[in-house]
């Protein structure tokens, strides 16, 4: 119950409802608040406590100081958790490890238990390992069900051993467009209170369902896990970025375009750690679904979230997915009588403020490896041919590699060329080159939950068909739709066999292609390109084009609306300008361009007005978490605490509990620590955590085979999260990963100092050296370390390798909090200060003093680290709250939770 400091406990009356509502008129300074900052001040208001949650915060929110920099902390209790299977999966295994933690120590595991609402869809699993036929979503289906069914069997487990936990099984759609479609509340109603939907999820875009009115972000799986068994998500209240929108669209561009436009001017100004609102004329003549594509892409350009206030749309979205009619009363009532609904012409008091007139959005692509790297469509084709020479290597007179390659021999007007003629296994030939498009991908969620987009794709695909166009032989062509709604309209329309005859047949209902799920290319392909060390490209509707993410084989990504994937696949090559050059000849001969078959807007909101229905949605989500018969099939064991199999290579017993006693052990200083590893700027999660394909000539892939598990079921790193033992070895491992320390390598190298001279070693192979030999790590790094997806592997697997601290020249958020959660320090290098301009080459030796303090109850500002060499500096400590303090001093946050639950 609430303290009710502020006598703003109230009723609202709905049609023939009443509900407990928290009034925010009654706090003095919320009128003016942006609608975000609104929605933490309910939290606050329905959850004080007089202890966490005190009056005093309450104020301070409301008191909120636009321009000062974020200090106060608050704690933000989520209404809900959701999950997708890759980082799900380890939420689950740590809750089933904690059940036997808590009994070993004296306790109830049934006290482990989710007290907020759990939601997890399965969409991270399914791999595109087949396409291009009609029966490809059939193969990958039982090849993901083969692949999976330990893991599939330990979530069905979970669904009926933990209560308030639900599952949407596999091939049901991507959790962010399965949220906004049918799990989002956006007023959540509970206990018989009304109040607003909020999340955190363990997938960075979370943030799509900021689209809905949701506030709601991503986290590490670890933090997860703490807001399901009731812990509040400790934060300082953010400063918020107004983002005003004007004008309306130009025809031709697309939802797409516009995003990318948003994320290119949101990186430049800079908003991590920040949240973002949408406000403004814009923002009414802004469809949800772009809304929800806008939302989606809030951590590639670094904000915490990036949210639309309630109006008419949201209610016609609702409407139009299937909420009872007594649940959009409901949404517009409160938001009504809340000051929640979006006022056009109002200006809250924001932080920052930024200004996009629409009708000034031109179409874009965004690559090769970063999505805020916007390129001007029409300017493509000269950007790739200047970006390539990065990628292409020539041997120079001395037998040597030299980089870029742009000497004469290797070259065409100044733009590498290596033409390699293919033999397919019909016995037809062709020839690839540089910036052939082999991936050409409609996938992720990003795109696939917008109609407009989804329709612009299929037309193109139609209309590229009636003039006798297909994708060329190269191309792997993939459908991978966020929710079935999307085929039953494409179907409805039509449209379907237009989109199969250019190869782009259904592969399955889930991220593939965005999240490195793409399959391997057709075999003759990868040989030609790995022979030849050809710099190919892939083209996909994502939001994540990092290096190494999409292929193993592909060194370039571009991101790109649907429709413009299609176009690309046409094409064939990024040395294509799809502006201006032909994509391809009729069946007369004649030349047809891109103009010749891009849809109309018309014609688009002509399909999507009548091939889009409520029955759609209802038939699709009648019966969600049920499954189909196979999922029902699945064999599981019965009882409250899980039954590990020993030999199983997919969900094996963590070691974070291990000796583990009720009072935590004192902080230490850290000293004669050694550099696993020495790091550029800009280094992601995906560099850090494993993902992808496993390789056999790698630690993980040893692992399998020593398990007996062959090549061909070694699966993908994602699916194995449940198994420390495979993402410990997989952790630093990316292909694209350059180790300061150890020169001239790529992957998952470092320097070994337990033996003479430093040789060269596998990361993890190091690491148990340096654990054996009791020898603590740490890791240096530049700018923005850790930015990317909120993948927990990244920390988990950081801290069981033995590093004790990271010193970063800057973290973006999930990631920094993530390592406190796995009792790793996060510092950060002196303001100006970096590895290279302090002279360390990570031969070092480090110590680390003044952590201690925090045994006091203080969190130290600095630290004092001090080298074998005679470097010395002091290093901000990066723990920002009190209850990130608490996490550290109890060596992470799952055992700060589970002491707190025993003692209760």
């Amino acid at each position: 119950m609430s303290a009710n400091s502020f006598d703003a406990r109230s009723t609202l009356r709905v049609g023939d409802e009443s509900y407990e509502i928290f009034r925010l008129d009654k706090v003095e300074g919320s009128a003016r608040l942006p609608y975000s900052l609104k929605v933490l001040l309910e939290n606050l208001l329905r959850t004080e406590d007089g202890a966490n949650i005190t009056a005093d915060h309450i104020r301070a929110l409301g008191s909120w100081d636009s321009q000062a920099q974020p200090s106060q902390e608050i704690q933000f209790t989520p209404a809900r958790v959701i999950m997708q299977d890759f980082t799900g999966v380890p939420c689950v295994v740590d809750l089933a490890t904690m059940r036997e933690a808590v009994k070993e120590l004296g306790g109830d595991p049934a006290k482990i238990n989710p007290l907020a609402p759990a939601e997890l869809v399965i969409d991270h699993s399914v791999i595109a390992d087949k396409f291009g036929t009609k029966d490809a979503f059939g193969q990958n289906v039982e090849l993901e069900y083969g692949r999976n069914k330990e893991r599939y069997q330990f979530l069905r487990w979970g669904q009926t051993a933990f209560d308030e936990f639900k599952v949407v099984p596999p091939g049901t759609g991507i959790v962010h467009q399965v949220n906004i479609e049918h799990l989002a509340r956006t007023v959540m109603v509970r206990g018989g209170q009304a109040y607003p939907d909020t999340l955190v999820g363990t997938d960075s875009h979370t943030t799509m369902v900021n689209g809905l009115g949701v506030l709601g972000w991503g986290v590490g799986g670890i933090e997860a896990e703490a807001a399901m068994l009731g812990q509040p998500v400790s934060m300082l209240i953010p400063r918020v970025v107004g983002f005003k929108l004007t004008g309306e669209l130009p025809a031709g561009t697309t939802a797409t375009d516009l995003v990318l436009t948003i994320t290119e001017m949101l990186r430049k100004h800079g908003v991590v750690g920040k949240f973002v609102e949408f406000y403004g004329e814009g923002v009414a003549a802004t469809s949800l679904a772009n809304r929800a594509t806008i939302g989606n892409m809030s951590p590639e350009f670094g904000s915490t979230a990036a949210i639309f206030p309630i109006d008419g749309e949201t209610l016609k979205y609702l409407r139009l997915t299937g909420r009872s009619e007594q649940q959009v009363a409901l949404v517009e009532a409160y938001a009504k009588e809340q000051g929640l609904w979006l006022d056009p012409a109002a200006e809250p008091d924001f932080s920052e403020k930024l200004e996009l007139d629409l009708s000034t959005v031109v179409p874009s692509i965004a690559g090769p490896k970063r999505p805020q790297d916007r390129i001007v469509l029409a300017d493509a084709k000269a950007q790739f041919e200047r970006d390539v020479l990065n990628y292409v290597s020539t041997a120079d007179e001395a037998g040597e590699e030299s980089f870029p390659a742009s000497d004469a021999p290797a070259a065409a007007n100044g733009v590498p060329s290596n033409p390699v003629t293919v033999t397919a296994p019909d016995g037809t030939t062709y020839t690839i080159d540089h910036g052939a498009v082999t991936v050409a991908a409609i996938t992720s969620c990003t795109n696939t939950s917008n109609p407009y987009v989804m329709v612009a794709a299929a037309l193109v695909a139609k209309k590229a068909v009636e003039k006798g166009l297909t994708r060329k032989p190269w191309v792997k062509t993939t459908l991978a739709p966020g929710s079935k709604v999307v085929t039953d309209y494409f179907d409805k329309a039509g449209l379907t066999p237009y989109l199969d005859k250019v190869g782009f047949n259904l592969v399955g209902y889930g991220c593939t292609t965005c999240i490195g799920n793409s399959g391997p290319l057709p075999e003759e392909v990868s040989k030609a390109v790995n022979d030849h060390d050809l710099a190919v490209t892939s083209v996909l509707s994502g939001n994540r084009n990092f290096e190494g993410r999409i292929n193993p084989d592909v060194k370039m990504n571009y991101l790109a609306s649907p429709p413009l994937v299609v176009a690309y696949a046409l094409a064939g090559s990024m040395k294509v300008d799809i502006t201006r050059d032909a994509l391809g000849t009729d069946t007369e001969g004649n030349p047809v361009f891109l103009k010749d078959i891009w849809p109309s807007e018309a014609e688009v909101n002509d399909v999507v007005a009548n091939a889009i229905g409520e029955d759609m949605f209802n038939k699709s989500y009648q019966d969600v978490f049920a499954g189909d018969a196979q999922w029902q099939a699945l064999p599981i064991p019965t009882g409250n605490t899980f039954e590990w199999d020993a030999e199983s290579t997919y969900v094996r017993k963590p070691p974070y509990f291990e000796g583990m006693q009720m009072e935590p052990a004192p902080v230490v200083d850290i000293t004669g620590a050694r550099v696993m590893a020495k790091l550029g700027d800009s280094v992601t999660t995906d560099h850090i955590s494993p993902a992808g394909a496993i390789k056999a000539d790698t630690p993980a892939g040893k692992y399998l085979t020593e398990h007996g598990v062959e090549r061909r079921d070694f699966n993908s790193y994602g699916s194995r999260r449940g198994n420390h033992e495979v993402m410990i070895r997989g952790t630093f491992a990316n292909i694209r990963l350059r180790n300061q320390i150890a020169p001239g390598t790529e992957g998952g190298f470092t320097r070994d100092f337990t033996k003479v001279d430093g040789p060269v070693s596998f990361i993890y192979d190091a690491s148990q050296n340096y654990q054996a030999a009791g020898i603590p790590l740490v890791v240096l790094a530049g700018k923005e370390y850790g930015s990317g997806s909120s993948r927990d592997w990244a920390a988990k697997g950081t801290a069981l390798l033995g590093v004790k601290a990271v010193v970063a020249e800057s973290y973006e958020r999930i990631h920094r909090s993530n390592l406190i959660g796995m009792g790793v320090l996060p510092l950060q290098f002196p303001e100006g200060a970096s590895a290279d301009s302090l002279g360390l080459t990570g031969e070092e030796t480090f110590s680390i003093t003044g952590v201690t303090e925090l045994n006091e109850g203080r969190t130290p500002r600095t630290v004092k680290v001090t080298t074998d060499t005679g470097v010395e500096f002091d290093a901000v400590v990066r723990i920002d709250t009190p209850g990130e303090a608490d996490y550290y001093r109890n060596g992470g946050i799952m055992q700060y939770v589970l002491r707190s639950l025993i003692r209760k």
